[in-house]
């Protein structure tokens, strides 16, 4: 994700009312107290579930035309206990659960706080598969919390970070627990429905259209992405035979398609960078929406529109965050953070090849930005934590864990790991790290043990000053760096 200077404020996160029949509602009365659970993470305590490994979602949405109405879904899980259940949480909020059925037995549900807890006919044993069939809606109205649908001019995207994927569809809802998708979306006709990964199916049925699409790696909740609206899908073809499909407003197809005509490009850069790209496409959607940001959702990032049609931003710049959202796909799409503390590997690295980018290609000097970095960092470090150990949400924000510290912050961590191990082993270390640890989870200790390896010393130290330190290290190779005080 990067935040654009355009955010303001957030809403915050309210629980929302998941309403059950009065049949369930009276069996799940007699039971004990059901309450949410979660994993642990430390920025998210209650983020995920415990007890089982989810290998497979498969999610249906059936889209009326109409952004401001629920749509009807059905959501299937296929997971494998990890733990015996007597009763499985799944995060999920802002819809109505009509009925829940686990290995093709009808169970009983409740909900507490944000999570679906459903108690299934007969325990399940540890080291079995488990299917969960949910039948509900999907809001995309706003309400309290924040974003999880973005409504369009013309219709719907996805903007699931940090944790909103559960208020479009219920799942467990952290990145250590990725999985493949498949999205099976039916809208009128006259619109286009476009998800992560491949077209499998595509249907005419009266007024409406049906698409199928699956994801060929697996991916977490926070990066699926469904767009629906009046779009066009445009075609090209990146590196190796690549596809490239962008996903734009179709009255906007002449005044963007010079941008995208970019990506090819900018992917071989990248891959000079740090090896093939991990995944089977690529592309851009394109949304007429405010959202003050943009997402490196799975295949498909989102843009808002406004990026690319405003004047007063600078085509370098526009370039360069195209290239941000790009680098993601590798760092922090196939190589995702084990808990929201290893965000700094996400938006450091993003933000790296962001600058770099600009340094190649516009003459916009890395040393230039990194020093003004090292002069806020003590500042941003004493607001937000230092990057690998940042502090919580603000309350009812959760995506305010996304602050300075974790962007320019984080690149000034890697920009000091080159100046320390030389431009050569940082390289090797950026090529071995994306492929060690592809279309996987990985934490900070990772990195830090393979930089190390890499190096062929023990570089404990230096990351122990650089990520958990409150005050920013002296900058290698540049005593006369200095830091501003920290505001208080």
């Amino acid at each position: 994700m990067l935040l654009s200077s355009r955010l303001r404020t957030r809403t915050p996160r309210t629980a929302a009312l998941l309403a059950a029949g009065a049949s369930v509602a009276l069996l799940a009365a007699a039971a004990p107290q059901p309450a949410p659970l979660g994993i642990g993470d430390r920025l998210f305590p209650h983020l995920g579930n415990p007890g089982y490994d989810v290998q497979s979602y498969d999610i249906a949405f059936a889209y009326r035309g109409d952004n401001s109405k629920p749509l009807d879904a059905v959501t299937k899980i296929d997971a494998r206990t990890t733990s015996p259940l007597d009763r499985i949480n799944l995060d999920f909020s802002h819809g109505t659960v009509r009925s829940v059925e686990v290995n093709g037995t009808p169970a009983r549900f409740a909900t507490s706080d944000e999570d679906l807890i459903v108690t299934p006919a007969q325990p399940v044993p540890a080291g079995l598969p488990l299917h969960i069939t949910v039948r509900h809606t999907s809001d995309p109205r706003p309400g309290k919390q924040e974003i999880g649908w973005v409504r369009t001019k013309d219709g719907l995207a996805m903007a699931n970070q940090a944790d909103a994927a559960h208020r479009v569809f219920p799942c467990n809802d952290h990145p250590a627990d990725k999985a493949y998708f498949t999205f099976r979306v039916t809208a009128p006709k006259n619109l286009t429905a476009v998800a992560n990964g491949r077209p499998v199916a595509t249907a005419r049925v009266g007024n409406t259209t049906s698409w199928v699409y699956r994801t060929r790696h697996p991916m977490a909740t926070e990066l699926a992405q469904v767009s629906i609206g009046r779009s066009a899908v445009l075609h090209q073809e990146g590196p190796h035979g690549l596809p490239v499909r962008d996903v734009v407003p179709a009255k906007d197809v002449k005044a963007l398609r010079p941008w995208l005509k970019k990506t090819p490009a900018q992917i071989a850069w990248m891959e000079g960078k740090v090896g093939r790209y991990p995944f089977e496409n690529y592309g851009l959607l394109i949304a007429e929406a405010s959202t003050g940001f943009e997402l490196e959702t799975q295949t498909l990032s989102l843009f808002e529109r406004d990026l690319f049609t405003r004047p007063e931003y600078p085509k370098w710049y526009v370039d360069s965050i195209m290239v941000h959202e790009l680098a993601h796909q590798w760092f922090g799409d196939s190589v995702s953070p084990r808990t929201w503390s290893d965000l700094w590997l996400n938006e450091g690295h993003a933000t790296w090849y962001e600058a770099l980018y600009a340094q190649e290609k516009a003459d916009q000097p890395m040393e230039k930005r990194m020093r003004a970095a090292y002069q806020n960092s003590d500042t941003w470090r004493a607001a937000g934590g230092p990057p690998a150990a940042p502090k919580g949400p603000e309350s009812g924000e959760k995506i305010s864990i996304f602050r300075p510290v974790v962007y320019d912050g984080s690149a000034l961590v890697l920009y000091a790991l080159r100046q320390e191990i030389g431009k050569n082993a940082f390289e090797s270390l950026e090529r071995e790290w994306v492929q060690t640890h592809r279309d996987d989870t990985a934490t900070t200790a990772d990195f830090t043990d393979l930089a190390s390896k890499v190096a062929g010393r023990d570089l404990s130290g230096f990351f122990h000053a650089w990520l958990y330190g409150a005050k920013t290290p002296p900058m290698p190779g540049h005593p006369d760096w200095k830091t501003q005080p920290a505001r208080k």
